[in-house]
């Protein structure tokens, strides 16, 4: 009758070995494996967020979360995707396009702002009544039409 004696040794990596061997009748006939295993290990995956989730990211933003919360929730929801060096780039290619149209909005404002500095100050003119108050409104148009006519006066065109 064989018997199975199990010896478990631990080393100071990852691995773990467990060593069986088996006594059989005769004195000399032994025989012997060793089975290596692994530690259980954190399984992480990068991933981009095609929308915001709470507590985790807003859209586009990459993240590490571990793989069974990605293939539980975050995949089926379409809430996430691997990421892939295809998809870098893509992020890379509309990152730099919103950072041009930030700039080109930023440079309409500066000019904006200066063209307001050299019109300086005007006046809205409209019949009031009693006091300071006004009969109508003030439109958008109104302050259009003043401010061209302000921009003629110091930059004709």
């Amino acid at each position: 009758m064989a018997s199975t004696l199990p010896s478990l040794s631990s080393t100071s990596s990852s691995l773990l070995t467990h060593t069986f061997t088996a006594n059989s009748n005769g004195p000399n006939k032994s025989a012997g494996f060793l089975v290596f295993a692994q530690k259980k290990t954190k399984k992480i995956r990068k991933i981009i967020l095609k929308e915001d989730v709470e507590l985790l990211g807003k859209k586009g933003s990459l993240v590490d979360v571990r793989a069974g919360f990605y293939r539980n929730f975050l995949h089926p929801t379409g809430k996430a995707s691997i990421v892939t060096p295809q998809l870098l780039k893509e992020m890379k290619v509309e990152e730099e396009r919103i950072d041009a149209e930030k700039r080109r909005v930023l440079e309409e404002a500066q000019q904006l702002a200066l063209i307001f500095e050299t019109v300086g100050a005007f006046k809205v003119k409209r019949k009031g009544g009693k006091g300071k108050q006004i009969f109508g409104s003030v439109t958008a148009q109104d302050l259009v039409d003043i401010i061209k006519a302000q921009l003629q006066r110091y930059h004709p065109f």
